[in-house]
């Protein structure tokens, strides 16, 4: 059976495997898959979950916030900022929904942050203009 190599890589770490037979990922036009052989192709995956298999092994399940999606020469390279791997379906999903919660935790914070900035800065502007007109 004809397999390809995948390389993913992160902020903090690499990791490669050897003999995968089959990719499935998204990107913005849909869900597609990369078989041994297939043309050079390089696209940016939407944030959830892709899959490989090496050879007829169980599925490989990767959840990827985005990534850069590379494949040349039977080279399948995923670059992205953070990713989890698992071979089991129901946890990497609860890692990913748990992911994206304290996400979304972080953004409200952050959001709630630049309010109260934003405002600090109009409310000095405003004080600064009354003071002028004096």
């Amino acid at each position: 059976m004809n397999s390809f190599r995948i390389q993913l890589q992160d902020a903090t770490h690499a990791e490669a495997f050897a003999g995968v037979t089959t990719f499935v990922g998204e990107d913005a036009s849909g869900s597609f898959g990369i078989l041994a052989g297939h043309a050079p192709i390089m696209t940016s995956l939407i944030m959830g979950l892709a899959r490989f298999r090496i050879g007829a092994e169980a599925w490989q399940y990767l959840a990827v916030p985005r990534a850069v999606l590379y494949f040349r020469q039977n080279v399948l390279t995923l670059s992205t900022y953070r990713y989890l791997l698992d071979d089991d379906y129901t946890r990497i999903s609860q890692a990913l929904q748990q992911q994206l919660l304290a996400e979304q935790k972080k953004l409200a914070s952050m959001n709630q942050s630049l309010r109260r900035m934003e405002e600090e800065v109009l409310k000095r502007l405003w004080e600064a203009s009354r003071a002028g007109s004096r």
